[in-house]
């Protein structure tokens, strides 16, 4: 007999907010769930699951809802509870190291600086520097 595979079936609150956020959207359309499914080529179980946080809704799931719905992708991220918001942050904030990532503008103007360096051996002297001091940086 195939072993039966236990699912978590605590919902993620993010999924659950972007579902509350697909659901609100929905009603104020007047639109159905067997409308916007299909649409999405889903059935409107499946649609149900997403609004119920249960489906994680994809990326390009998302996307679609985005033009049924007429909304920017946003829309359904606004709102979020502030220790959700909290955590996506820390999240997004870090880089592979786990050490937290410099702001975008920052990081842009190190890498034009870099490339305005006109001579190869210079800029690789320049890349072994930063790697030097990124290292005895404590």
């Amino acid at each position: 007999m195939p072993r039966r595979v236990l699912r978590d079936h605590a919902t993620d609150p993010v999924d659950k907010h972007v579902g509350q956020r697909l659901r609100v959207r929905r009603s104020e359309l007047g639109l159905s769930q067997t409308a916007v499914g299909d649409g999405l080529g889903i059935t409107f179980q499946q649609l149900q699951k997403n609004e119920w946080g249960v489906n994680r809704i994809g990326a390009s799931r998302l996307y679609k809802l985005s033009q049924i719905l007429d909304v920017p992708i946003g829309y359904f991220f606004e709102d979020l509870p502030d220790n959700i918001r909290d955590e996506m942050d820390a999240a997004i904030n870090m880089d592979d190291s786990g050490m937290a990532a410099l702001d975008d503008a920052e990081i842009l103007k190190v890498v034009r600086t870099y490339y305005r360096v006109e001579d190869p051996k210079l800029r690789s002297a320049l890349l072994e520097l930063c790697k030097y001091l990124g290292r005895n940086e404590s």
